[in-house]
Parts: structure tokens; sequence; C-alpha cells
């Protein structure tokens, strides 16, 4: 929308919660974001953290890489938990293989090596991540690619199975709101009556959907949120 909404409750006497982009892409400090640009990643795990070390969203599903960072549903939910003025302060890992502990995946990675023995490394990871994440998961481990497996040390190994299990990546700022699904912010829900959807304010005047400072997960939440208040005002108008 235009937006017309908040001016006009703003105008009837209404306190408007600050706007922001909610559920909307993410781009990333990381340049490497660029390289895996059209990469989707299934099944992974995804969690988000303060540069403290607090851990503020927890999901499991669905990321694609673009050109300047990451979207798909984990991400876009992600996104409804992140204050934009502290955007910088964020990172999220993404784990490449949740159903595995990271002793399963040693033994795993022990296994491919195994049978990879007198390959490149950079060769040797074909079985446990898409090709086109290889190259900048090899940059990101820091051994040379041209390393031979039977070269690798243990201690090595295990950078690499703690790395599959914590990739990290960097938020530099949200994606703009006019590509934002909803926007999270908007008209103080104290200030209408929940049961009929009427202003406390100006009676007569009732409110309905996006305009209103309610925002949800991905998942038909919002459209959820959009019918019920609609109905609601609706009816007691």
């Amino acid at each position: 929308s235009t937006g017309d909404g908040y001016s006009f409750a703003e105008d009837a006497g209404h306190k408007i919660i600050a706007l922001k982009p909610s559920l909307v892409g993410l781009l990333c400090k990381e340049l490497y974001c660029k390289e895996l640009q059209g990469l989707s990643l299934r099944n992974v795990a995804f969690t988000l953290k303060t540069d403290a070390g607090k851990v503020i969203y927890l999901d499991f599903g669905e990321l694609l890489f673009t050109h300047f960072g990451v979207s798909g549903p984990i991400v876009l939910s992600a996104s409804s938990r992140i204050r934009t003025e502290e955007a910088e302060r964020y990172i999220f890992y993404i784990d490449m293989k949740p159903a595995l502990s990271e002793e399963k995946l040693d033994l795993r990675l022990q296994k491919d090596f195994s049978e990879n023995i007198n390959k490149d490394y950079i060769n040797s990871l074909n079985n446990l991540l898409p090709t086109k994440m290889i190259p900048v998961f090899v940059k990101l481990s820091g051994i040379p690619m041209d390393t031979k497996v039977n070269q690798i040390t243990r201690e090595q190994r295990r950078n690499i199975v703690k790395l599959m299990k914590n990739m990290p990546f960097t938020m530099k700022s949200f994606r703009p709101i006019d590509e934002a699904i909803i926007t999270s912010g908007g008209i103080d829900t104290n200030e209408i009556n929940p049961k009929t959807m009427e202003s406390k304010l100006v009676k007569g005047l009732y409110f309905a959907g996006e305009v209103i400072d309610v925002d949800a997960y991905t998942g038909g939440f919002n459209l959820q949120i959009a019918f019920s208040t609609g109905y609601v005002a609706g009816i007691n108008m």
C-alpha cells in the first residue's frame, strides 16, 4: 500500500509504532554469498544469534542464496526477530547436516576421505555438499584446495566438521521495505478494542489488517490476522 492508513490514523490522534520490514531477505557482509547466488539448501538448520552469542531464533527448512545475501522461508521468519537499529549485531549459522551429530558426521567424513584418499581436498566433498557450495566451503576451511586428502590432519578434519555444522554469516542490513512480505509496526494495539477493532479514541473508526502493529512468521499467519481483524471490524461496523 501507499501507507496512507498510518497518516490517517495519526491525524486522528493514534500512536504509530515505528515501521520496519518484516519477512524480508537479509543482506550479508560476506562477499561469497554472491558466489552462491541461486543455490537453494533444503533441510538445513538455521540459528540466529547476537554478536554476544545470545540465541534469538532457531529454525529448520529451506534457505536460498541471492546476489545480496540470503532469503527463503527460514530467513524470512528470522528477519521478524531482528531489531532494525541493531541489524549489524546479528550473526546466523547454517548447519548443513542437522540430522548428524558432530561425531557421526566425522565418521561419515572419514569414510568419504578413505574412498578419495589420493584426491585433492576440493574433489572429496561431493557426497556431503552441493557442488556450488564446495569452492566457498574450502576457502572458509582454510585448507588449500589442492591438499591431498591423505595429508589432512585429524584437527583439520574436525574443523571441517565444525564448519559444516556452523557455517557463519554476518548480517549487514535488511532488504528494502518495499520488498518485504509484511510490515512490522503500525497503529498501537493498546488504542484499539480487540473485541470490535474499534478505535478507543474515535468512535466509529475501525482498523483491520497490516495497518495495525501486528505481524507473525511466514506460513499463513499474517493472512489469518488480516482475515480475522477484517471480519471482526466488519460485523461490528
